[in-house]
């Protein structure tokens, strides 16, 4: 049997349950969230969804710490706060969602199976809960969405279908994304990519997904159940996911084997790898400070 836990009933939390009961290569979907009015809403809906579609996948709502027992876990909670951020978006939950992250860090301790973090800021919390906890099977989804935008707009601009472009977005799930323009290729060879222009659509898509529908649900959720297939071995190949390098956790390719993965870093240009080790900078001075300001919150 294979279960997965999803910690977090909010609009991404859905979409994931809603996939894994579609896809039905797993057998038990369990539901918990910061509200159980929330968790016993979704739990319903996926029952619904299960007897009209004759899907074998059953939802239950649990605990968090009764998810010990699942094959993999899903973090996508969020905590209550005003994010009235013009840049840097993402961060603006890195105090409220890191003292929840770190609290289930803890409260999971010793579970073994791999946890795929989706809370925002994403690269933080990635790093933030695999310490914490201990766990060395943590990854974050954040990346993998920014590498699909990239290839789709990318593929308009060009006029071309989106299989026939390659590339990836690394680094920061954030400002500092980084494009590997300079590898990037379109029907095999190498194109002339409009960074900035691309950046800037990039850019305004969740703000343009944020205003008509509320919440960003399909790309981040597609995404983490694609994750989730690759590290538990339900399929191989090529994902971007926040993973650990040179001391903090960035966004870079991993090709999954069997769940096992290894980092595909593709070549990077001069101006490509000044900016990895940017974002790099940034979250390691924006995780020490969570860390400070957590210490200080638990002192008080």
């Amino acid at each position: 049997m294979t279960a997965i836990g999803i910690i977090g009933a909010g609009a991404v939390g859905q979409g994931v349950g809603t996939l894994l009961v579609h896809a039905g290569w797993c057998d038990t979907v369990m539901v918990s969230s910061l509200h159980g009015r929330s968790a016993d809403g979704l739990v319903t809906d996926l029952e619904d969804m299960s007897a009209v579609s004759a899907s074998s996948v059953r939802a239950h709502r649990v605990d968090p710490a009764r998810m010990k027992s699942c094959d993999a876990i899903v973090l996508c909670l969020r905590a209550a706060f005003a994010n009235d951020h013009t840049t840097d978006i993402r961060m603006a939950g890195l105090i409220a969602n890191g003292a929840m992250i770190r609290h289930l860090a803890h409260e999971l301790a010793g579970f073994t199976g791999p946890v795929v973090v989706v809370t925002n800021p994403v690269d933080v919390m990635t790093r933030l809960y695999a310490e914490a906890s201990g766990s060395t099977r943590v990854w974050g989804i954040g990346s993998s969405t920014d590498t699909a935008r990239y290839r789709l707009i990318l593929a308009r601009t060009m006029g071309v279908p989106t299989q026939s472009v390659h590339g990836h977005v690394i680094g920061e799930h954030g400002d500092l994304a980084v494009i590997c323009a300079s590898s990037t290729t379109v029907n095999g060879r190498a194109a002339r990519i409009p960074v900035q222009a691309i950046r800037a659509e990039m850019a305004a898509r969740p703000g343009r997904i944020a205003a008509g529908i509320g919440r960003v649900r399909s790309g981040p959720a597609a995404a983490t159940v694609a994750a989730l297939a690759c590290v538990l071995g339900v399929t191989d190949g090529v994902i971007e996911l926040s993973a650990p390098r040179d001391g903090t956790y960035l966004g870079m390719p991993l090709h999954f084997t069997s769940g096992h993965p290894t980092v595909c870093l593709p070549r990077l240009g001069a101006d490509e790898r000044r900016d990895l080790a940017a974002a790099a900078a940034k979250l390691q001075a924006a995780y020490h400070h969570l860390c400070s300001t957590l210490k200080e919150m638990s002192r008080s």
